[in-house]
């Protein structure tokens, strides 16, 4: 299992952001998806996008969102 404390945690703290669209997303939250009882994937949160990925780690899609 993918340990997302590990990989993300960091970006809740530190001036650490995902690049998008030439902007830099600080990261808000994460945690894992599920289809029913299984978990299928996980997501990241950013001020201004929802990302997705696969267990494998593989970027699935991302959506639009607000925080505010």
């Amino acid at each position: 299992m993918i340990n997302l404390d590990d990989r993300y945690h960091s970006y809740l703290h530190t001036d650490k952001c995902f690049t998008i669209d030439g902007k830099c997303e600080s990261v808000i939250g994460y945690g894992f998806t599920s289809e029913g009882s299984e978990i299928n994937g996980y997501y990241v949160l950013t001020n201004n996008y929802k990302l997705f990925y696969n267990l494998e780690e593989q970027f699935v899609n991302m959506v639009e969102w607000n925080c505010a």
